[in-house]
């Protein structure tokens, strides 16, 4: 929109146009240079100087008159941006160069505040001189679209690469139709022009599918011309951007390997580290965001004790930092830190320049390996302290491993078995001993075979040449080798011959003895009935009989019962130790058998004179076990009490019943036992003076544990004994064959 101005006001309102030496100057300054000079005051604008140059603007904007408001108002028509640059002109100052091509030619216009005045500069612009033949000439050779124009972004030459991608036949048909190649190219020549030297950029065209990138380069020429020259870089830019997403996927990686990684530039200063390399130093990553240089990063190191000790601290930073210079492909060094840690430093020459160097921590490699190393040791003493004759063959059919037992039993020397020999090898020099073929063919195709089936472990014996027999093994290893191993079996066997002949003799000796026992035990009993029948009868019925006749009468009696009780004890032993004693398993009354106890001994302990006490309250209930086996064990612990108590003594039967179990227990107030004879108490004729024959305990023990419980004993010499019976409540009845008696 054009300024608003008031009519007839062709003159300077301060003083401009007035007659002065200042106002002469001006006049013939803008007269020579061919320049119209307006005066902008607000919303006026008036001619200060130059009327024929103002003429000249109006006929080339075909301006509806030559005043300075018609000429503006063509100047606004032509070129609408600029009634914004000149109303900003006239308000701040704010310069501004302006262009406008009319119907008789090109007016360049120029705004800028002297003082307190903004004054507008106009004149024609003459058409620009025509590009000389070998410009054209190197236009047009250009493959990529190329054109020369002035700073309005006019076009005054351009070669046949330009009208294809403008899509015009010749240059009068682009402007005629407003084509142009890239309107950003016009910014770059205005920026060339300004800085008077080249200015480049990339630009990208075309859509999804054939989008090309193109490089732009603006040189002025002179006289407000500049040359566009443009390059096809698709490829190139491709490439870099193919770099940059490499780049980027590289340093991803790099974040997430646990092995440090630093990269140095060529000036040797730290152009990146990922995340494992600060925590590996323990460095402050704000300090190696200020990228320092690899000497400084060693100082800092050293400083805080992190680097190896270097006798020459010197020669040892010398020698890191002339990595830079070194050329091989990759360097490596183990560093030692604080007797801790272990490194592997390795450094690579960067393809960009400068140098890559990996920190790796290999103190548990380090460690497993020496360990590994120790257990191989290990293993390898281990094995030579083996009598047997141990090999270890892998899958290739090669010797991997041996003992000494080995070598020795074969005869091979040590120096054939030390470079790994073949299966075939070893076996030439073994049937020397072992002729058998066919034994050595199918060992080797249990070694060599992947057949599961057939490498499954076997085992035999075989004679050799000198008459010793070996018994052997193969045996399958997880890493698919096969571990054969040979021991010499010769004694083995000649001892297994005696024992086996020993065992026949102590089996016929040990039938011998149970017949006798049986036989002499079935031999007894009918005397001592006989015996003890007459001797009942002779004490109930001998009333003629004097007192101490009566006496050898009750000892008689008494004396048989003892050795009757003694034969039902030998051959319930002889019974338990063939294993042919089975109980008779069945719910048990506990009360009824202690009470039943206590009426079979209550006479018996009033002839001794002691006090026989039953207390089986605690134990009400029933358990499944023999009753006739229990009765006895009750019988001989109340006959072992009554004969260790004395006279005016006391014995307590009694029972008591938990959850799982029902103990039976016996105590006296008798003699005690004395500690030399309670670890004996229960076996075999090794009773205390006084008992039967030395078996009765031993019998409580085993009828006791062939219902599956345990026999305990507390007594204290001089102050009684208790034995105390402890029986399952569900009768699990072990094997008797299996009771240690």
């Amino acid at each position: 929109m054009p300024l608003p101005v008031r009519e007839g006001d062709k003159r300077s309102r301060r003083g401009v146009g007035t007659p002065g030496s200042d106002g002469i100057l001006l006049r013939a300054a803008a007269e020579a240079f061919g320049r119209a000079l307006i005066v902008l005051d607000g919303g006026d604008a008036s001619l200060g100087a130059g009327e024929g140059a103002l003429e000249d603007c109006a006929a080339a904007l075909g301006a509806s008159g030559c005043e300075a408001e018609a000429v503006i108002a063509a100047l606004v028509r032509r070129q609408p941006a600029a009634g914004l640059a000149l109303r900003a002109l006239a308000r701040s100052g704010a310069p501004c160069d302006l262009a406008a091509d009319g119907p008789g030619g090109a007016v360049r216009a120029s705004g800028r505040a002297v003082g307190g005045l903004a004054l507008l500069t106009l004149w024609v612009e003459a058409a620009p001189p025509e590009p000389s033949a070998r410009l054209a000439a190197f236009i047009e050779a250009h493959p990529y679209p190329a054109f020369v124009a002035d700073a309005a972004g006019s076009p005054s030459l351009v070669n046949r690469a330009w009208l294809e991608a403008a899509g015009a036949e010749s240059l009068d048909d682009a402007r005629a139709r407003g084509l142009t190649f890239d309107r950003a190219a016009f910014d770059l020549i205005g920026e060339a022009l300004a800085a008077g030297a080249p200015r480049e950029r990339v630009r990208w065209q075309g859509g999804s599918d054939a989008r090309r990138a193109l490089r732009l380069r603006s040189v002025p020429l002179g006289e407000g011309l500049a040359a566009v020259l443009s390059w096809d870089v698709t490829q190139a830019e491709g490439a870099a951007d193919a770099l940059g997403r490499q780049i980027a996927a590289q340093v991803a990686v790099l974040a997430e390997t646990a092995d440090a990684v630093a990269i140095f530039d060529a000036d040797q200063r730290l152009d990146y580290c990922n995340p494992a390399f600060a925590r590996l130093w323990d460095l402050d990553q704000a300090w190696l965001a200020e990228r320092p240089s690899h000497a400084a990063l060693l100082d800092r190191l050293r400083q805080a004790r992190r680097l190896p000790e270097a006798a020459d601290w010197s020669r040892f930073k010398a020698d890191e930092l002339a990595r830079h210079s070194r050329l091989q492909a990759t360097q490596e060094a183990i560093w030692r830190i604080g007797g801790e840690r272990i490194l592997k430093v390795v450094s690579l020459p960067h393809p960009a320049g400068g140098l890559i160097m990996l920190f790796s921590d290999i103190t548990p490699e380090v460690r497993l390996k020496g360990q590994f190393n120790h257990l191989i040791q290990v293993q390898q003493a281990t094995l030579d302290k083996l009598t047997d004759a141990v090999a270890v063959f892998g899958a290739d059919a090669r010797l991997k491993l041996h003992n000494e037992a080995f070598q020795t039993l074969w005869a091979i020397p040590p120096v054939m078995l030390g470079g790994g020999p073949t299966f075939d090898e070893v076996v030439e020099r073994c049937t020397a001993l072992l002729h058998d073929i066919h034994f050595w063919s199918e060992l080797k195709g249990r070694i060599t075979d992947p057949d599961p089936g057939v490498r499954a472990p076997a085992r035999g014996d075989a004679r050799i040449a000198d008459g010793r027999r070996l018994a052997w093994q193969s045996r399958p290893l997880p890493d698919g080798a096969t571990l054969v191993s040979f021991i010499d079996v010769t004694d083995t066997k000649a001892l297994e011959g005696a024992l086996r002949d020993r065992e026949a003799a102590l089996d016929a000796a040990e039938k011998l003895k149970r017949d006798f026992v049986s036989s002499v035990s079935h031999e007894l009993r009918t005397p001592l009935t006989t015996i003890l029948g007459y001797a009942e009868l002779m004490e109930i019925g001998g009333e003629a009989l004097s007192e101490r006749a009566r006496r050898w009468v009750a000892a008689v009696r008494s004396a048989a019962a003892d050795l009757a009780r003694s034969v039902e004890d030998i051959l319930a032993f002889a019974e338990i130790d063939a294993g042919e004693m089975t109980l008779d398993l069945a719910e048990t009354d506990v009360a009824a058998l202690l009470d039943d106890a206590h009426g079979r001994w209550k006479a018996r302990a009033i002839e001794a004179g002691v006090a026989l006490h039953l207390s089986a309250t605690d134990a009400q209930g029933t358990i499944r076990a023999d009753a006739a086996s229990l009765a006895r064990v009750l019988d001989h612990l109340i006959d072992h009490a009554l004969r260790q108590t004395a006279p005016g003594g006391r014995v307590l039967l009694s029972a008591r019943r938990t959850a799982d179990e029902v103990c039976l227990e016996v105590a006296d107030t008798g003699r005690g036992i004395p500690f030399h004879v309670q670890a004996h108490i229960f076996d075999r004729f090794s009773g205390e003076e006084g008992a039967a024959a030395g078996l009765g305990l031993a019998l409580v023990k085993a009828l006791v544990e062939l219902h599956g419980g345990w026999v305990a004993l507390e007594s204290e010499p001089g102050a009684g004994a208790a034995f105390a019976c402890h029986l399952p409540v569900a009768g699990q009845v072990p094997d008797p064959a299996k009771l240690l008696i």
